[in-house]
C-alpha cells in the first residue's frame, strides 16, 4: 500500500529546493501548517467533537498527525498544481515522518491529552517504541524500498518505461492493497457500522471540519504571501490531505486490526475522496477568481462573471 506511492516520489529533486522562487518562505509555511497547525487543528477537533470516546479521538489523531505523502498528487494534478513542488513536499513528508511520527503521536496521545483531561491519557497505553515499530514497518521499509525502486530501475529502463508503465501499475497495486484493508476493516466491523451509524458521522464531522479548515487557511495565507497559484495549490492540498495509510497501518499495529482506534483511521479515507474533490473545484474558482492566466495573483480580485 505505501511502496507504489513512496516509488514515485522525485527524491532527487530535494536539492532543488534551494532554487525555487521564495524557496525559504513557502518551504517555512507548509512545515508550520503539516507539523503544527494540521496536527493540532485535528487534537482540537477530536476533544471537540468526541470528548466522550478515547478511542475514535486517538484514531483521529494518529490521523492528524499522519501528513499526506500520496493522495496529494492525485488532488494537486487534478487543480493544476506545481507537480514538481508537489513532489519535493511528498518526499519531504516522508523523511519527517520517519522521524517525528512515533514522538509527535506519542505526545498528543499520551501527555498533551492528560493536559486536557488529567488522567484521559492513560486510558490507552501506548509507547513511543510500540508506534515506532508500525513506524519503521509501514512506512520505513516501503520508503527504502521505494528509493531502491527509483535508483536501480529508472536509470536502467528510462523515464518513459518507469513513468508510464511501472508506476501505472504499482498505482493499481496500492490502491487494491488500500481497498483490501478498507474491505477487512469494515468486515471486522461491518456489524457495529449497521448497529451504530451514529457514530460513523460522528468520526465523519471533525474530518470534514479539518479538510476544509487546512484547505481554506492555507490558501489564505498562499494569498496572503503572493505565492502563485501552482505553488499555493499544492501548499494548500499537502496541508489539508493526510497520510491514511500510515495511520491505519499504526493503529492496526499499535491497537489491533478490530479496535475502534482503526475502525476511526478507517473512516477517514472515506471522508477524504468526495470533500477534495470538491476542494478542487474550489481551487479552480479561486483560480479563475483571484489569479491571472500565468498564475500570478491579480491585483484586484476578478470580478465575477455575469451568472456566476
Amino acid at each position: 500500500m505505501m511502496w507504489p506511492p513512496l516509488a514515485r516520489v522525485k527524491y532527487e529533486e530535494l536539492r532543488e529546493i534551494p532554487k525555487q522562487p521564495e524557496a525559504k518562505l513557502m518551504f517555512g509555511t507548509s512545515l508550520a501548517l503539516n507539523y503544527i497547525v494540521g496536527p493540532l487543528l485535528m487534537f482540537a477537533l477530536a476533544w471537540i467533537f468526541l470528548p466522550d470516546n478515547v478511542y475514535f479521538r486517538i484514531g483521529l489523531i494518529l490521523v492528524g498527525v499522519a501528513r499526506c505523502i500520496a493522495m496529494v498528487i492525485v488532488w494537486n494534478g487534478l487543480a493544476d498544481g506545481d507537480a514538481e513542488y508537489a513532489a519535493i513536499l511528498v518526499a519531504l513528508n516522508s523523511v519527517f515522518q520517519i522521524a517525528l511520527y512515533s514522538f509527535y503521536a506519542y505526545f498528543l496521545v499520551a501527555i498533551a491529552s492528560n493536559w486536557v483531561s488529567p488522567g484521559s491519557g492513560t486510558e490507552i497505553r501506548i509507547g513511543v517504541w510500540e508506534v515506532a515499530q508500525s513506524v519503521l514497518i509501514y512506512l520505513g521499509l516501503p520508503f527504502a524500498m521505494g528509493i531502491a525502486t527509483r535508483y536501480l530501475l529508472l536509470p536502467r529502463r528510462g523515464a518513459d518505461w518507469y513513468n508510464n508503465k511501472l508506476m501505472p501499475v504499482l498505482g493499481r497495486v496500492s490502491l487494491l492493497a488500500l481497498l483490501f484493508t478498507i474491505v477487512v476493516m469494515f468486515a471486522f466491523k461491518g456489524e457495529y457500522i449497521l448497529d451504530r451509524p451514529l457514530d460513523v458521522v460522528r468520526i465523519a464531522i471533525p474530518l470534514v471540519f479539518y479538510f476544509v479548515i487546512m484547505f481554506f487557511l492555507s490558501f489564505g495565507l498562499s494569498i496572503k504571501l503572493k505565492f502563485d497559484y501552482p505553488h499555493a495549490t499544492a501548499q494548500s492540498f499537502t496541508a489539508a490531505s493526510n497520510n491514511f495509510e500510515l495511520a491505519i497501518a499504526v493503529a492496526i499495529g499499535v491497537f489491533g486490526i478490530g479496535s475502534l482506534v482503526a475502525f476511526a483511521a478507517v473512516i477517514g479515507p472515506l471522508v477524504e475522496v468526495p470533500v477534495l474533490i470538491s476542494l478542487v473545484n474550489v481551487a479552480l474558482w479561486i483560480r479563475k477568481r483571484y489569479y491571472g492566466a500565468d498564475g500570478r495573483l491579480l491585483s484586484s480580485p476578478a470580478a465575477p462573471a455575469r451568472g456566476e
